[in-house]
């Protein structure tokens, strides 16, 4: 065996200025990330109003409308529920502040850190420092809605300009494939385009399912508004890994705070936990299914560089942007070593004997029908 330092170098001279370039131009390229993933979910509505006789602009346009009517009644229905829960939110942080005070004084009585640790005195110094940064916080939260603003207008005019120069887009990259290699230029371009539209349109309809179990779960347990924190939690569950777990603890600490009773949020836990469960071992291979095909090690490695990278909004593309990538390596010979280390198949026969409880419990009911 050989090594080339030459191209070693290269390469990692490579990594190093693509992830530079993706940290400098950011502000870039999520909105052109994001544009990109809603265009492929957008362009068989967009083909199939064209076909209905409307023109490009105008199915785009209408394309465009429609998501942005149906993302708005979402925001519309998340901003009713909580001003309507503006009280109970107040109550909330009121008993954190206590919880807090109670939990230092606590500490200071056991380990005697600080001597005269007054309970009263530390609560109005919580209180000072909270009104002390409000300012800050105001400043900082203007200046993030404005960006905020900022990307959602370009990520619209990205999302427009994709759909309207779709067809001129294809022509432009085929003129990159080689001869004779156009049937699988096209083919794999159309891969690319059909992971981003399963990927989106699986986690779409894994939300609404993931909502409606999660707010009867909580409305039977007698959570207020339980329809918002149900779809608040199956909405962060976009964010593979650390989304569920997030969605699922802010109800838990919710019903810790609102109720006496230690069953409630108690309650709370375990219908998430069991939500997952099933959401891990039924609902995602049956609803997102192989769209992504990407091992767990490269879904947890791009959550962590998105995240490094982009922060929230990295980790929530780059899943995505992994699963394309394989695709891309799948067609060239030299990058097929990377499309093994990012795909699932490879993997397959280290997992075969870590079945899952639901998984052997099926082969038993199989097995058990088939002696009868």
């Amino acid at each position: 065996m050989k090594v080339s330092f030459q191209k070693s170098f290269f390469t990692l001279a490579f990594i190093a200025i693509l992830i530079w370039f993706l940290v400098v131009a950011k502000s870039i390229l999520i909105p052109l990330g994001i544009a990109l993933l809603l265009a492929f979910i957008l362009y068989p509505l967009h083909k199939k109003f064209t076909h209905w006789g409307l023109g490009n602009i105008l199915a785009a346009f209408l394309s465009i409308l429609l998501l942005i009517l149906i993302i708005g009644g979402g925001i519309t229905f998340f901003s009713t529920e909580i001003i309507s829960l503006s009280d109970e939110i107040s109550n909330f942080g009121q008993k954190l502040s206590k919880l807090y005070t109670d939990l230092i004084v606590y500490i200071n009585e056991n380990t005697s850190f600080f001597k005269d640790l007054n309970k009263d005195q530390l609560l109005n110094d919580l209180k000072s420092w909270l009104k002390s940064s409000a300012g800050s916080l105001l400043g900082g939260t203007f200046n993030g809605t404005a960006n905020f603003l900022t990307g959602l207008i370009t990520t619209i005019i990205y999302m427009f300009l994709f759909l309207i120069y779709n067809k001129g887009f294809i022509r432009a990259f085929m003129k990159f494939s080689p001869e004779g290699k156009k049937a699988d230029f096209f083919k794999m371009l159309k891969g690319i385009q059909q992971v981003g539209q399963k990927y989106l349109s699986g986690m779409l309809v894994l939300i609404l399912i993931l909502g409606f179990a999660n707010s009867i779960g909580l409305w039977i347990i007698g959570i207020d508004s339980p329809f918002l924190f149900g779809f608040l939690a199956a909405s962060l569950s976009i964010i593979p890994y650390i989304g569920t777990t997030l969605g699922a603890t802010i109800p838990v600490l919710y019903a810790f705070m609102s109720h006496d009773q230690l069953w409630v949020p108690l309650a709370v836990a375990i219908l998430f936990w069991f939500i997952q469960l099933i959401e891990s071992n039924f609902l995602s291979p049956k609803v997102v299914g192989n769209s992504v095909n990407v091992n767990a090690f490269a879904a947890i490695l791009s959550l962590i560089v998105g995240a490094s990278i982009w922060g929230v909004a990295g980790m929530v593309l780059f899943l995505p942007f992994a699963a394309m990538l394989k695709v891309i390596c799948e067609e060239y010979d030299s990058l097929k070593p990377i499309a093994l280390l990012i795909g699932n198949s490879n993997f397959q026969d280290g997992e075969a004997d870590g079945k899952g409880l639901f998984k052997k419990l099926k082969d038993l009911v199989s097995k058990k029908a088939s002696s009868n």
